[in-house]
């Protein structure tokens, strides 16, 4: 099951947020060499439409994701509240696990 994180932006702002994915087995670091990764948010669980964040393993060794967006991509979100989640998963086995999962507010920028 996923860890519920909640989570907040600022709306034209550079966003990024580092996720470290850890291994139940044993407590430490999860190990993402074989692994990449990818996130989404929406309005609501049920819309079409999405924001894709780019999700990359920037440490696997230390089970370390990062999820981002551009100052562009969040000025074009309109402020509230939405749902995402993240994703790890193997190309080679099919494997996918959501490692976390929670609400993002975006909160509305002044200066454009």
């Amino acid at each position: 099951m996923a860890t519920v994180v909640n989570l907040a932006m600022d709306q034209g702002a550079t966003y990024s947020f580092v996720v470290g994915v850890t291994d139940l087995a044993n407590g430490g670091p999860r190990d993402l060499s074989q692994f990449s990764g990818r996130a989404q948010m929406r309005r609501s669980y049920y819309t079409s439409s999405n924001t894709a964040f780019d999700v990359q393993v920037t440490n696997p060794t230390e089970g370390e994701v990062t999820m981002s967006l551009t100052a562009a991509q969040t000025s074009a979100i309109k402020a509230g509240r939405y749902v995402y989640d993240l994703e790890i998963y193997n190309p080679d086995t099919n494997y996918v696990e959501r490692v976390i999962e929670g609400l993002i507010t975006v909160y509305p920028e002044v200066t454009k």
